[in-house]
């Protein structure tokens, strides 16, 4: 698999063992961000310590909490990687805007008996947007759609942005925002994006 350390730079492809005895080395979890790769990718975190900061930036966001509309982002559990980072990337645009982003993994027929995929997808859009979300309502079950709520972290989406200036700065290519233009609109069957609601703080 391959793997990234706790600083987000990556450390190589390694076998599993390899992987699970570096962690305990450093005294971290080994965590699948993407499991669908080839090969996996596993990030070395302390994910107890990544679950109280993102508890204490929901009670900070809900001190801080605005109107806001409510976004929902659709997928489905045999989404593909490339998909996968897709409806990350539009997750993010939506945070950015302002919005909360309902995410949802939509079930049909047997794959309903395998919630597990869904919980992980989930997971994998929450790691990979830590420094600009927060968690506000935690993963759960609803008939066939596991969803997970997440608002803006204002004080992330700045430091990205001014680490990805910085990067500008230095000679490299920005992220690609236009990649996420055009997954603003779906309905409630099928995936994609759509408002849901307005909400007041």
């Amino acid at each position: 698999m391959r793997v990234i350390d706790e600083q987000g730079q990556q450390v190589g492809v390694l076998r599993t063992a390899d992987a699970i005895a570096m962690a305990r080395e450093r005294d971290v979890d080994l965590v699948e961000v993407s499991g669908q790769a080839t090969p996996p990718v596993a990030r070395l975190m302390d994910f107890g310590r990544f679950k109280y900061e993102q508890s204490k930036k929901e009670s900070e966001a809900r001190r801080h909490q605005v109107k806001a509309r409510l976004r929902e982002v659709r997928m489905k559990p045999k989404i593909d990687v490339h998909d996968i980072d897709f409806k990350t990337r539009t997750v993010e645009k939506l945070l950015r805007q302002g919005d909360k982003v309902k995410v949802t993994v939509m079930f049909r027929g047997r794959e309903i008996t395998h919630p597990q995929i869904g919980k992980s997808l989930l997971d994998r859009i929450l790691v990979n947007l830590d420094d600009v979300a927060t968690m506000e309502k935690e993963a759960a079950l609803e008939g066939r759609h596991m969803s997970m709520i997440l608002i803006p972290d204002k004080r992330g989406i700045a430091a990205r942005d001014r680490a990805a200036g910085l990067a500008d700065a230095n000679g490299a290519s920005p992220p690609d925002d236009d990649a996420v233009e055009g997954d603003d609109a779906g309905d409630d069957d099928e995936e994609g994006t759509a408002p849901v609601a307005a909400s007041g703080g």
